[in-house]
């Protein structure tokens, strides 16, 4: 790619997504700015479709469909270890040409990046570097050098003097400005500003539209927090700006608050000469450290609050057919899709290259009842979009490698899911169930999960920290579920307390292979005080060595138990099996192979 062809805009602009983490996500709506007032949820008409004002990310990071530019694979840092690695297979979005690349598809040699430090995944990358296109206003804040195929890790400074490479080491911001202005004491430091105009330089530049709504949102929170505006806290807020990054709406884009820099105000060691020269005292009796301001920017005219103007809904899908004569095909969309019904997921696929009819219609998710995806190395933004489009009702990941975001970014789009099976995933990737909701779930399977012990399940079970009295999810987030599938987990007494206080409703149970389900277990699940005693239909404990005779009574508290797998039980002995399945939970069972009870319903 020519540096020609790589101008400001030659990158597609990725709107950014909330962090989940900062304070300003995980907090609730004020109800009192405009646009909660404007929400429905607070008797407004709903028309602006904006978030609180206190609820503005302060970390927006990327999608979760953004890729790499050059080689196409989405973020990979979570597979490797050390930070240089991390680094090399992270996505970094450039804040001049907006291109979203890994550091280390790019073949630059010893060029330099500078990495943003407040936002994430963000950066010059080392071509804008190298070529001298940067941001329109430098300095003001800190930044780190990474030299893409090195290993040296470098921090330039920001001294009015001129900016320069500090020696290859890693420094704080406080330790970097001692470096710049020795012998002042810590209060009487001068915050980073802009560049200064000089006789030979331009004027300041005139603030940008986005930092003047940052400023009118951050007059707004101390108008709703009653906090009263002093030179204390207005120097407090300033700084904590500085630090921590500059908030975004969900409807901006993320590159124009990149580079507009907020210039810091004056501190308490400071004041401005007639002449126009800003003059810091270090201390009593010491000379003044001062240098020429340039003249004030024009005030600019007052702007209107802009809201988000969405497209219109998409058209109603064609009932018929046309046909390229004019007219249109007799048989209607109605019993097209029963034809399509009878086809699989193939077939329908080469249907949608057909025409752009039978595209709209090979979506209906009446013809997508379950998607599998199983065994699949990775899985790419497109699929998961197509995933999402289908609307699927039982979706198969088994033994994948999905990661967390994209199972949440999945799982907060699929509503109507009733069948997740995710056997042989990382937890690290299972983990997303616990901040997902999922309403209308019936069956889960967790089978052969690494590292899953009794406080993972803990946390999978017990309902959010932040459920409110009422809510449906204060009793645990798996209430609805009739089937759950947990062989090969490392599970103890204390993890089947929690199922059964928190998933009640279990008619089938899959404890197979799970060293540490004994005698006990048994016990707790046919107990008086036991929900699952009434509801257990189906109950496979195959291979669970610890079983022994004397647990086989226990199973007759069990009325409706219609399925019992007890094969591959070491301390289990066919005779006892056998008088189990004679006088059984009222009516006998069958036994089509040693060790398994059946009964006809």
């Amino acid at each position: 790619m020519s540096s020609s062809s790589r101008g400001p805009g030659a990158g597609a602009r990725r709107r950014r997504t909330r962090c989940r983490r900062c304070r300003a996500c995980v907090r609730t709506e004020c109800g009192d700015c405009h646009f909660c007032r404007d929400m429905k949820k607070f008797g407004g008409p709903g028309r602006m479709k904006q978030s609180c004002l206190l609820r503005q990310c302060t970390a927006p990071v990327l999608p979760h469909t953004a890729v790499c530019l050059l080689c196409g694979e989405a973020g990979k840092e979570d597979t490797v270890e050390g930070e240089e690695e991390k680094f090399g297979l992270s996505l970094m979005e450039c804040t001049i040409c907006n291109e979203i690349v890994h550091p280390g598809c790019l073949k630059m040699g010893k060029a330099e990046g500078v990495i943003n430090a407040e936002i994430p995944n963000c950066w010059e990358c080392p071509r804008c570097t190298q070529e001298g296109r940067t941001s329109k206003v430098k300095g003001g804040r800190e930044r780190h050098l990474k030299k893409v195929g090195g290993d040296a890790c470098l921090l330039r400074g920001s001294d009015p003097g001129g900016p320069g490479l500090l020696p290859p080491r890693v420094l704080n911001p406080s330790q970097a400005f001692s470096s710049c202005h020795p012998g002042l004491p810590p209060e009487n430091w001068e915050k980073p500003k802009p560049p200064l105009a000089s006789a030979e330089g331009p004027a300041v530049p005139s603030p940008s539209p986005q930092r003047e709504k940052l400023e009118r949102f951050k007059r707004m929170c101390q108008l709703l927090e009653r906090v009263p505006d002093t030179s204390s806290s207005s120097s407090d807020s300033d700084s904590d700006s500085d630090s921590s990054g500059t908030s975004l709406s969900e409807d901006e884009a993320p590159g124009e608050a990149r580079n507009g820099r907020r210039p810091a105000r004056g501190s308490s060691g400071e004041k401005e000469n007639r002449g126009g020269r800003r003059a810091v005292r270090p201390g009593s009796g010491g000379p003044l450290l001062s240098w020429p301001l340039g003249p004030a920017p024009p005030p600019r005219p007052p702007q209107l609050e802009r809201h988000v103007v969405r497209p219109p809904p998409r058209s109603p899908e064609p009932d018929t057919l046309p046909l390229a004569a004019g007219s249109d095909h007799p048989l209607p969309r109605a019993a097209w899709l029963r034809v399509f019904q009878h086809l699989g997921p193939r077939e329908l696929c080469v249907c949608m290259r057909v025409c752009r009819t039978w595209s709209r219609w090979c979506y209906d998710k009446r013809l997508w009842p379950r998607m599998d995806l199983s065994r699949r190395k990775s899985l790419t933004p497109p699929m998961l979009s197509g995933v999402v489009r289908r609307q699927p009702r039982a979706l198969d990941l088994s033994w994948t490698g999905v990661s967390k975001k994209q199972l949440m970014w999945l799982l907060n789009r699929l509503q109507g899911l009733q069948e997740l099976v995710l056997s042989g995933c990382s937890w690290l990737s299972v983990s997303a169930l616990g901040s997902a909701p999922l309403p209308a779930l019936r069956l889960l399977d967790l089978r052969w999960i690494e590292d899953v012990k009794d406080s993972q399940l803990r946390e999978l079970l017990l309902p959010p920290p932040d459920t409110k009295p009422g809510q449906t999810e204060s009793r645990g987030r798996l209430q609805g579920v009739a089937e759950l599938r947990l062989a090969g987990l490392e599970l103890t007494d204390a993890s089947l307390r929690l199922l059964l206080r928190h998933a009640p409703q279990l008619s089938a149970l899959d404890l197979s292979h799970c060293a540490h389900v004994g005698d006990p277990s048994v016990h707790l699940l046919t107990a008086p005080t036991s929900p699952l005693r009434e509801t257990l239909v189906h109950l496979n404990l195959a291979g669970c060595h610890r079983l022994t005779d004397h647990c086989l009574p226990l199973f007759r508290r069990c009325p409706r138990l219609r399925r019992l797998d007890l094969r591959s039980c070491r301390q289990l002995s066919p005779e006892a099996c056998a008088r189990l399945a004679a006088a059984g939970p009222p009516g006998p069972f069958r036994c089509p192979e040693e060790k398994l009870l059946l009964k006809d319903s």
